[in-house]
């Protein structure tokens, strides 16, 4: 796509500007057919494909630290800490979506508060990959309630965190 003022530049020198050395001029029909098909088939080639991921937005006005459990390979993995801005959206996996559920813990890191559930997995205090959801506490990990999300088996999925879904936060 081009950004704001790019256009005149692609034109024929002598059209389309004004000027002392220039005198305005319209171009020709055939010109701007050229230049029509030409944009049109620029702004083609510029156009992305829609992307499958698993996105969270983040509807608060605080920063929120995020955590996602899912299946992969038969076996449970955790990873974490996505942080994500008040009044933004990240991609947390990019691409199509492997499992149908997915589960998510968020914390609230301005004014405190969760966004949790009753299915535990492993999180750690730093940014991690867990691999396995056993004996958190004695491999080093903390254990943490998780809420899950069914997709339905979508190929991307979205999530909205918002200030009256969390518990136990200060005002």
């Amino acid at each position: 796509m081009f950004a704001t003022g790019q256009t005149a530049d692609l034109l024929p020198t002598g059209f389309g500007r004004c000027g002392t050395a220039a005198p305005c001029r319209s171009l020709p029909a055939a010109a701007l057919a050229v230049f029509a098909g030409a944009f049109f088939t620029l702004t083609l080639m510029n156009v992305e494909p829609a992307r499958a991921d698993f996105r969270l937005c983040n509807d608060t006005k605080s920063l929120v630290g995020v955590a996602l459990g899912y299946r992969q390979g038969g076996k449970w993995q955790t990873e974490g800490w996505w942080q994500v801005p008040g009044e933004t959206c990240a991609s947390l996996i990019e691409g199509d979506l492997n499992s149908r559920y997915y589960y998510l813990y968020a914390e609230d890191a301005d004014r405190g508060g969760q966004w949790r559930g009753d299915v535990f997995m492993c999180t750690s205090d730093r940014e991690f990959s867990i691999e396995g959801v056993q004996e958190c506490f004695a491999r080093g990990f903390q254990k943490t309630g998780f809420f899950e999300i069914d997709t339905g088996n979508k190929q991307s999925w979205m999530v909205r965190l918002t200030e009256s879904g969390q518990t136990g936060g200060s005002q």
